[in-house]
């Protein structure tokens, strides 16, 4: 299988067989990642994006693989509001400091993590693989896009998904995002590696409840069966930080899907 990578402009650059891909996603620590440092519709040979014919409303009919972004029932993001209030099983965060990586993938700004952190949610440990950011929220707040939402991505050993979100609001300059901040790579396929070890669990807020919910991948080929576990409060940005991503990125986000027949929960203890 092929893979090409296209700039932001849909410019194809580079094509190599995607083992070569996998193969070279390696962090300092010598671990591999197998295709963490993309996002998954970046494993399909076409052009995607957040604008115009490329743009979220037209994802379902860019490729055969990407059918669930227009017909599935069950997408994220969605907006957080009328959620059923109840006592849900604490999140085990078992974040340890890992080296990392800053990867401009062409669509968002990602730090690809050495494996050892991870979460546990009803029994079931998840690697911690990656996260990112969108500009502004995907998820909304009773109709509210707050200025940036932060995705840290988990997987199972069996391949199940667990996406873990925190939202960002104005406010305070966010120290645990600042040597990530410092480093930002204003180009699309530029790598830097973090200086020493990322303190992932500085990322989250000092209370752990979440919103919870069963959703899709919010990036092309929108797989569903996706655990969703959003935290309930936010972090703070300072200005000038939400300015210099969104000069990077701006607008990187899918709109807010229907929630259908399914139960958004949320931890209110």
């Amino acid at each position: 299988m092929a893979h090409r990578i296209y700039d932001r402009a849909g410019m194809r650059k580079v094509q190599k067989p995607l083992a070569g891909i996998l193969a070279s996603v390696a962090l300092t620590a010598g671990a591999l990642l197998a295709g963490s440092s993309l996002l998954w519709g970046d494993l399909y040979d076409v052009r995607w994006g957040y604008d115009g014919d490329v743009g979220p409303a037209h994802w379902g009919s860019l490729d055969p693989a990407f059918a669930a972004c227009a017909r599935g029932s069950e997408q994220s993001p969605v907006d957080l509001a009328d959620a059923h209030s109840r006592i849900q099983p604490m999140i085990d965060f078992d974040y340890a400091a890992r080296s990392a990586e800053i990867v401009n993938n062409g669509h968002t700004i990602q730090v690809n993590v050495a494996p050892g952190s991870g979460v546990i949610v009803d029994g079931v440990r998840y690697e911690l693989l990656q996260f990112h950011f969108h500009r502004g929220s995907e998820h909304t707040v009773a109709g509210v896009r707050l200025p940036l939402e932060l995705h840290l991505v988990h997987r199972s050993d069996e391949g199940a998904l667990a996406v873990v979100g925190v939202l960002y609001r104005e406010g305070a300059s966010n120290q645990a995002l600042a040597p990530i901040w410092e480093l930002l790579p204003p180009e699309p396929d530029a790598t830097v590696a973090l200086p020493g070890t990322m303190d992932v669990a500085a990322l989250l807020p000092d209370r752990r409840t979440t919103w919870r919910y069963r959703g899709s991948l919010t990036t092309p080929p929108c797989t569903e069966s996706v655990s969703w576990l959003i935290m309930t409060e936010p972090m703070t940005l300072s200005a000038q930080q939400i300015a210099t991503f969104a000069a990077i990125y701006d607008g990187n986000y899918r709109p807010v899907q229907s929630l259908n027949d399914r139960l958004l929960g949320r931890d209110d203890r």
